[in-house]
């Protein structure tokens, strides 16, 4: 339970700024007295959109409550926030899945553009699987950014866990076929590859992670066991563009959304797993190490929605 009110708290702090946005809207258009019309419903899309919840959700929620209404379950403004909260939560119920880790090595490739948070996710995962008793290695794959590399051994050297890596420049699918060769020979529990965000076009970028991802399962069929889009929760409807890019081009397992503790947008959760169906694996709630935690839809919709 400690752990769990540990979790609520980090999440609450990191969405304080969509809470607020969220919150300050909710308490203009629902103030006292005031009758559950076309007008509220007309404004209570816009905010719901204007929070990055989605035109979809927005436009099936006020829907409910004009079917609510006209059946006579919902009578009183001040219900309605209560009844966006269970809405919430329903539609994020299918956003839940564990890290498929069963297989040894377990594979994760994390992917992404360049700047959200996708090298420092590696690392902080590392510490999060090495923390949980299981035997880490991390393999450099994004050979096109030297720095990237660097970031990377760093993260290494800061959780206790080794970095495969070569120079940069280096073909990518090679880093790659030497790590999964080294974990197996090793008996390395999870691998954790990171690759490229840029390249010169962005056909060559899907390109090479699909070579990456052939690489890797034609050494250990059923590899990559996770392929992670690493999002940036301040990029809002961007973040959602770009993942139904990598999904298309590569195909992903699941999502992390980072920075949401710098972001108004952390309502984009919602139509990036509407959309595109997958999974909410991972949410990065701040800059410390053990700022990485799983997705939970209640403590979520709890510290989104003000009480």
């Amino acid at each position: 339970m400690k752990v769990l009110a540990a979790l609520a708290d980090r999440v609450r702090l990191s969405l304080e700024r969509s809470r607020n946005a969220l919150g300050g809207g909710l308490s203009a258009i629902l103030r006292l007295a005031r009758p559950l019309d076309e007008s509220l419903f007309e404004e209570l899309e816009e905010l719901l959109v204007s929070a990055d919840l989605g035109s979809l959700t927005a436009r099936e929620f006020v829907e409910r409550l004009r079917e609510d209404v006209r059946r006579g379950r919902l009578t009183a403004p001040e219900d309605v926030r209560s009844e966006l909260k269970r809405f919430l939560e329903e539609v994020l119920a299918t956003a839940v899945s564990p890290l498929a880790l069963d297989q040894r090595p377990a594979v994760i490739l994390m992917l992404g553009v360049n700047g959200s948070g996708k090298t420092t996710t590696c690392g902080k995962l590392a510490a999060a699987l090495k923390g949980a008793g299981k035997s880490v290695a991390l393999a450099a794959a994004d050979t096109f950014r030297a720095a990237a590399i660097d970031q990377l051994l760093a993260w290494g050297e800061r959780v206790g866990v080794e970095v495969i890596h070569q120079a940069p420049g280096s073909d990518p699918s090679a880093v790659v076929f030497d790590a999964v060769k080294a974990v197996t020979a090793r008996g390395v529990d999870v691998l954790i590859v990171d690759t490229a965000g840029r390249l010169h076009t962005k056909s060559n970028l899907l390109e090479e992670l699909a070579k990456v991802k052939r690489v890797v399962g034609r050494q250990l069929p059923g590899a990559p066991h996770e392929s992670l889009m690493v999002l940036d929760a301040t990029t809002g409807q961007n973040g959602l563009a770009q993942a139904r890019t990598f999904h298309e081009g590569v195909g992903l397992t699941g999502l992390v959304l980072t920075k949401l503790d710098g972001t108004a947008k952390g309502g984009i959760v919602v139509p990036i797993h509407r959309e595109l169906g997958l999974p909410i694996k991972l949410v990065g709630t701040g800059e410390r190490e053990d700022d990485l935690q799983p997705f939970d839809p209640k403590v979520f919709v709890s510290a989104l929605l003000p009480e």
